[in-house]
């Protein structure tokens, strides 16, 4: 709303739906989508619609419908409301529900294009601490974020994963998926584990985009927080046996995703989640 850019909240709106189906080994069939305002704005429907279009192509799944609702006096001026849901399928013998994760089990990780969906109310008090209101511009390409400029990063779409994933597990036994959304991996990884196992993952595995070092210097934001915040440039992670660590990583590359070895599952009997790397 800021910065007038509506084309791509569609994407994120069904990118945090269908990743989240797709953890259970299900396939996205249809999405049905829900925009309330105040008045309904054209100019803006348009894009945010065609955006969730777009979304639903990205993952397969059919746009079946949905609900537009104006209500005046219950939303400020300008102001639009986005919601939806996305229904699956999955053959009851394939549910991927995490009881197959062993000791010694690898973990993938797969490329965030950025924040996705998660963190912004932290951005936003970053942006605000950083003395950068909505009225300066933010356009301009900065070096630390490699010639993109502010906006650009922060606003990169939701990346995808349906697709890759279900072309995966016709290949590959997977054990488990967890979609980094809100907590980041502190939280996420830790759901798709059996009692008494434990993530260890090594935060120097991959190449963290820049934005979040970014937000973190400009917010000055602790390790910890950075990884139980945001994403930190993992969107996805991929628990298989260890001997199909390599055959994973070249089959996700061949579909064009960028994808490290981060780390694995070790038995404890308390702790669900230890990440090298950090300092605090």
């Amino acid at each position: 709303q800021v910065y007038k850019k509506y084309d791509t909240i569609g994407i994120d709106l069904v990118a945090m739906c269908v990743n989240d189906i797709v953890t259970s080994g299900a396939e996205p069939l249809f999405f049905l989508d829900y925009y309330a305002t105040g008045q309904l704005e054209v100019e803006v429907a348009w894009p945010v619609i065609e955006g969730i279009g777009k979304g639903c192509e990205l993952a397969g799944a059919a746009l079946v419908g949905g609900e537009t609702a104006e209500m005046p006096g219950l939303y400020q001026p300008g102001d639009y409301d986005l919601a939806g849901f996305a229904v699956g399928i999955v053959d009851k013998t394939a549910i991927i529900d995490g009881h197959l994760v062993a000791v010694g089990d690898a973990l993938i990780g797969i490329a965030a294009s950025g924040p996705h969906s998660n963190g912004y109310s932290l951005i936003r008090k970053v942006l605000e601490n950083a003395q950068i209101s909505p009225s300066q511009p933010v356009s301009q390409p900065l070096p630390e974020l490699e010639g993109r400029s502010l906006a650009e990063a922060l606003l990169e779409p939701t990346r995808i994963y349906v697709k890759p994933l279900l072309q995966l597990m016709q290949q590959i036994p997977v054990h488990a998926l967890a979609h980094i959304t809100g907590g980041g991996l502190l939280e996420n990884v830790p759901r798709v584990l059996p009692s008494g196992l434990c993530a260890h993952i090594d935060t120097h595995s991959w190449q963290r985009p820049p934005i979040f070092d970014w937000l973190q210097q400009h917010g000055h934001i602790i390790d910890r927080e950075m990884y139980r915040t945001f994403n930190c440039g993992i969107g996805m992670v991929i628990c298989v046996a260890a001997g199909n660590r390599d055959k994973t990583l070249n089959l996700l590359a061949e579909m064009g995703e960028t994808a490290w070895a981060i780390g694995e599952i070790a038995a404890h009997p308390s702790e669900t989640i230890r990440l090298q790397g950090i300092t605090n």
